[in-house]
This record gives C-alpha cells, structure tokens and sequence, in this order.
C-alpha cells in the first residue's frame, strides 16, 4: 500500500473478480475510492420512533420520516390480478409496515428477516391503526452500524450502487467496508490542492480531514465543513480556469486598436427614426472604449427582449467597417439571420456598405460568389448562421464578431468562427438575461454590459392567464383589436416527438378558426415543416398586415419583429419552459401600443394559480419540485423583468439545463450548486482571478501546487481555457 494509484483489489475483501467489476463503475484505483463521495447520510437527529410518527401523523404532520426497524415477516397478498408486498417491521415502540405495488419480487428478495432497515418515507395510519409507508426510500444497515446509530448518534453514509455492482452482490454494505478500508490505509497519502494560505484564510479543512468527515463523519458540524471545503475547491478551479482564460485574451492575444471615424457615424445616428436610450449610450460607450484598446474585445451585451441591442450591434460593426475592417454577424437560426440581413441593409442603405448572407439553403451559384466577395474583401459585413462556421468561408480582414442568442453556441462552436479573424473584436449578444451567478461562471471571462431600460415609448405588456372556457371571449377580443390595427399570434406548443400528430392538430384548429371565430379577420399559419423560405414569405406576409392572426406551431423565432403584432396567445402554456415563455411575450410589445399576452391553461389550474400564490421565493426546494408548472406561470405573471424571470428559472431547472454548461469548456460541478453557493462562489472567484492577475502563468513557488492540479486534472478543460 504505497500509492493511491494502486488497483483497489489490494484492498482487503476485494480481490481480482470484484475488482473487475468495480473498474466497470470507474472505480479502478484507491483514489477512485477516496473521491467517490456519498450521495446522502442518515443522520440520528433525523430518527424518529415509530409511536413518535404515529404522534406526529395523529397531529396532521405531512412530511416525510426516517424510522429503523428489524424486518419481522413479509407476504404477498392477492386483490383479484393485483398483488401487494407488504414487509412487516418493529423498532423499540412497536411495529409498522411497508408495501410495494410494484417491483414486487425485487423487494422480496432484498428484505430478509431479522435484518435492520432504515426506512424513509412519508407516514400514513391505515383504517386499521397500522402505521404504513407506501414504496419508501430503504437502506440495509449492518448489525454493529445499527448498534453504533443508535447509542453513539453516528452519521452512515450511503453511496449509490450502480446495477453493474448489485448484480455482483456488491451493494451498500460491501462498498461502504471498501471505502472504510480505503480512508484507513490510504488517507496519510492525500496531498493537498489547495494553497494553506486559502486553507486559513476561510477556515476550510485540510484535504485529509475533509475527505475522512465525508466518508465517516465525526459530527453534522465536521460534515458540514468538509462539504464547504470541497465546495470551496471545485469552485476555486473553476474561476482558475476562466481567469485563464480571460487573461490568455487580454494579454496574451494581439488585437486592433480602432480609429473612430466619427463623422459617417454621426451621419447614421442622424439617420435613425428614434434616438438612443442613456442605457444604450452607455453600453456604446464601454464597447467603444473595448474597440479602441488594442486588446480583444470579449465583451457580453446583456438586454431584455426589445431593449434595443441590435442597433448597438450595429453601430459597433459600422466603427469597424469604417475603419476598414470587416464585421461579421452570426445568428442562431436562418429566419432570423435572414431578418437581420434584410433590416441592416435597410438601415444602411447609401452608407456605401457591402452586406452579404450566408445560410444552409442557398443556391451553390450563390454561395460560391459570395464566398469570393468576402475573401476578397469586398463584402464588409457578413451575416449568416452556423454555416460561418465552415471552412471554405475565408475573410480578407475580419475584426469584429458579433453573435446573437450566445447561450444557443458552445465555446467549442464559438472559437471556430473567431479564428477567421486574427483575434478579433467579440460582442456576444443574450435576449436571455443572465443572473450574476452565472455571469460569474459560464460567461465569467467576458466583460458584461447590461442594457436595462427599454425605450421610452414601450408600455409593460398586460400578462394574464386564463383557464380554456375563456377561449371564445379571447377570439372576440382578437377581432375586436383587430379593427384598430392590432395583429396576433396564437401559439401551439410543440410536443417532442408528435410533431405530425401536433400539426394536424394545429392545422384542424386553424381551418376551424377560420371558419368560426376568427371569419370575419385573415388568418395565416406557420409551421415547423416549412423551410426557411416559407416561414420568411409567411412572416413578410404577416408584417405587410395580408394577416390579422398568424397561428404557429412552433415557437416564433427570437428578434422577430412586427410592430403591430400586439396580442400574444399561448395554449396550453404550461407545456412551455420559462424562459421560452418569456421569449414568447418579446413577439409583442414593439411600439407604443399596449400589448397582451393571454397564457391558456386547464380551467382547474388557470383558476389554482390565480388563487394561491407560488413564489419560489417561500417555497422549500420539495414544494418547488413539486410545483414547478404552477411557479412558472405565476411567475411570468408576476415578473415582466427578465432577469427576475432568468432567476426563476435558474432555480427551477438549474444552470446546464439553461446556458448549455456542457458546452462551456468547464468542468461539470458535482460538488457545489452555483444557485444555492453563491457566497462560495464569490469567495472563490475573487482569489482565483487575483491569483491569476498576479501570476498569469502559475510560475511562483506558492502555485507550483494550483499549476500541478490543474495538470493532473483538468487537462482537457485547460485547452479551452486558451480559447477566446
């Protein structure tokens, strides 16, 4: 026993067979064993008596229980063709029961008599006084673990148990002996990775301490502690590699430094039907003194659903173009990259500029001498989508990148596109406005600019929900609007994997809309089997009012934008993710008009939420689970704020499932929640960037043991860190 990358079958009661199958769950050496951490504790401050729930449950008490008790019989009782398990138990108050009415004979075979169990679950008292707990959590406790819990208050730990090692009969008991031997004999060999400094500065515990607390905890507090220092740690390295790569951009790479050519700026600002918010100005002012550093721009332009970031997009590029450079635009779909195209050519038409699109569907004629136009330079500005990306495109003088909707992009798919320019300007532009936490991680090597005021003459859209039997007085409101020019989506949703049964759907409601309802109004329809073409003839249609009501399928495209679209209707809104929902309310409000958005529920939970209050904010974590579908449609009628809503949201479906953290370039975090350890995570953050502001290259003697953590464990996420 010499080194913790020794096989885990030198491991007393292992042996060459299980550690066979131990390898196939990863665990091939000891210090697999030391890091593979337990999912949760039982804890005897938890514990309840059986008499003590039945108290509890006599008194209206709702929660879920943890009682140990000693399996005393077990049955399978017969109701006709249904069977149920029922595993008698007793502890030292008397006995209970648990039932299972499925997985019936997985549960026979696992609860043996005179074995002792803890059993989680919630407490109901049967019409016969028993008290019974229906398919529960369960963990197998061993004789002297069962002792031990009881008189001494130990805290057990439990792992989880993949099949692969239940089906070798590897369960709780034996791989909770292996690690016990594995932290006994190996322990003393666990170096630490983090600087004693740190260690001392936030009272964490030393590696070993925290490693021998998690495995077997000397006290809730000591648990506690040790859960915080590896908290503490996997967030430190995550800020170490962004501050790297922030610090490779703004030292390491060469930029352009701007010259402001201000007069055919001026001239464009002239140009423009309205003029700059103070919020817009301000963020012109950041990126313009960015653009003029000589240093990489790698800034993030943050602003709710029609603030107004696209015409700032459009001004950065112009100082570029002006100066000689090209200016490229990437968009997240073709339809909008399209939209794009078609408005900023408008916007600068007479300004002597060369715009030109690239997307998937264009004629091979088409694309070919477009191609030849921007590696010549004779187009400066290129607008296009993923297909950028590809490369046959070739740019004379790329120096400015600018892409819309950056969470919907990985960093991977990114630095494809920046390194057609020779470390060019980048903005990266969000509709999804981004809590701090996540600013601070995901996109914590960009600088952010925020725009957080919409232009003056915009109202807040009027968002209400209402329950189906609603639906014709909204199809009467409709018409009724649409003699004072308003137009109106109605939406939807799209059902994974039934999109043929969701379009006939969808197009039965349509042909009937049009027939009673909506007659006396023009209905149009758009749909997911259109190609882009379609769905762009469909929209121009819509914005040159050949439409009143445009009915989709899918949901409408980010930065659409049709004036007098001004009622927005959602069916069956509680399919729909937040975030999207939010998205969907953007459609609407982009003029002076006041703007509706109509979300449609079931009756019965239309008229639940409008009764009782679901803010997260007074919810336990089990209550939110339980009531995510209630709290998003609360939520978008409460919140009409976008990072109120990005909030919400992030609380409800956790950072990866949000802003694609798979796609980062940074490590997964298996030990702490960016959400819930905020505090962590600023402490974290703020010694790693000043670590990596003082030694950008990790030479100084007090980080030769961050530098060599870094090597031996994030190698592969390091690559990304020299990525801009």
């Amino acid at each position: 026993m010499t080194s913790l990358s020794d096989s885990v079958q030198f491991i007393r009661s292992v042996g060459p067979k299980r550690a066979e199958t131990l390898k196939k769950v990863g665990l091939e050496t000891v210090k697999d064993l030391l890091f593979y951490f337990p999912t949760r504790y039982l804890d005897r401050t938890n514990l309840l008596s059986s008499a003590k729930v039945i108290q509890y449950v006599a008194n209206g008490y709702e929660g879920e229980v943890t009682v140990i008790g000693e399996v005393t019989d077990k049955e399978i009782l017969r109701f006709g063709k249904k069977q149920v398990l029922k595993v008698k138990m007793r502890d030292s108050a008397g006995f209970f029961e648990c039932v299972w009415f499925q997985g019936i004979k997985y549960f026979k075979n696992y609860f043996n008599l005179n074995e002792v169990y803890a059993i989680s679950a919630k407490p109901v008292i049967t019409r016969y006084g028993h008290l019974q707990f229906a398919h529960p959590d369960f963990d197998r406790l061993a004789d002297t673990e069962s002792t031990e819990f009881k008189n001494t208050g130990k805290i057990i730990p439990f792992y989880r148990i993949p099949k692969e090692l239940k089906s070798k009969n590897i369960g709780e008991l034996s791989l909770r002996k292996i690690i016990t031997l594995a932290v006994e004999n190996y322990i003393h060999l666990v170096k630490e990775t983090l600087p004693p400094s740190l260690v001392k500065k936030h009272g964490l515990l030393p590696i070993g301490q925290a490693l021998k607390n998690i495995h077997d905890p000397e006290s809730s507090e000591r648990l506690k502690a040790a859960v915080k220092r590896f908290k503490f740690e996997e967030l430190f390295y995550l800020e170490i590699l962004i501050a790297l790569r922030r610090t490779t951009l703004k030292r390491k790479l060469k930029g352009h430094a701007f010259n402001i050519h201000s007069a055919p700026i001026k001239k464009f600002l002239e140009s423009l039907p309205f003029e700059l918010t103070k919020s817009q100005l301000k963020v012109l002012s950041e990126i313009k003194k960015d653009m003029l550093s000589g240093q990489p721009m790698n800034r993030l332009l943050q602003g709710d659903v029609g603030s107004g970031k696209t015409i700032v997009a459009v001004i950065s590029m112009l100082i570029a173009i002006f100066d000689g450079a090209q200016a490229a635009l990437m968009a997240p779909t073709e339809i909008l990259a399209n939209q794009h195209f078609i408005n900023i050519k408008k916007l600068v038409n007479g300004m002597g500029i060369n715009t030109a699109l690239i997307i998937g569907g264009q004629k091979k004629s088409e694309r070919k001498k477009v191609l030849e136009e921007i590696a010549s330079g004779k187009i400066d500005l290129v607008i296009g989508t993923h297909a950028l990306f590809e490369e046959s495109i070739k740019f004379k003088n790329l120096k400015l990148v600018v892409i819309d909707e950056q969470h919907r992009f990985g960093v991977i798919q990114r630095s494809k596109f920046i390194e057609k320019g020779v470390a060019p300007d980048v903005l990266v532009m969000s509709a999804t406005p981004i809590p701090r936490t996540l600013t601070m991680t995901i996109y914590g090597d960009l600088d952010v600019s925020v725009i957080d005021k919409p232009p003056a003459n915009r109202k807040e859209i009027k968002t209400v929900l209402t329950g189906e039997k609603k639906l014709p007085g909204i199809y009467k409101f409709i018409v009724d609007k649409a003699k004072e020019g308003y137009q109106t989506f109605i939406v939807y949703p799209l059902v994974e994997d039934s999109e043929k049964l969701l379009l006939k759907a969808a197009t039965t409601h349509f042909e009937e809309l049009k027939k009673t309802y909506l007659k006396d109004v023009k209905v149009g329809m758009i749909h997911g089997k259109m190609n882009w073409r379609e769905k762009e003839e469909t929209m121009k249609k819509f914005a040159s009012k050949e439409f009143d009501v445009l009915i989709s399928t899918t949901v409408i495209e980010v930065g659409i934008d049709i004036p007098d679209a001004n009622i927005l209707v959602i069916n069956d809104a509680f399919q729909f993710g937040l975030a999207q929902l939010h998205q969907l309310r953007g459609r609407v409000g982009r003029s002076d008009k006041q703007a509706y958005c109509i979300l449609v529920a079931k009756d019965e939970m239309a008229k639940r939420i409008n009764k009782f209050n679901f803010d997260y904010e007074y919810l336990s974590k089990t209550e939110i689970e339980k009531y995510k579908t209630l709290i998003r449609l609360n939520a978008m009628v409460k919140y009409s704020n976008g990072f109120k809503i990005a909030e919400v949201d992030l609380k409800l479906r956790g950072p990866g499932d949000i802003f694609g953290l798979k796609q980062s370039g940074f490590p997964d975090l298996k030990h702490a929640d960016i959400i819930s350890d905020s505090k962590i995570l600023f402490d974290a953050k703020k010694e790693a960037f000043a670590i990596i502001e003082n030694d950008p290259d990790l030479i100084k003697p007090e980080n030769q043991m961050i530098k060599n953590h870094l090597m031996t464990n994030y190698r592969q996420n390091l690559k990304y860190s020299q990525v801009p």
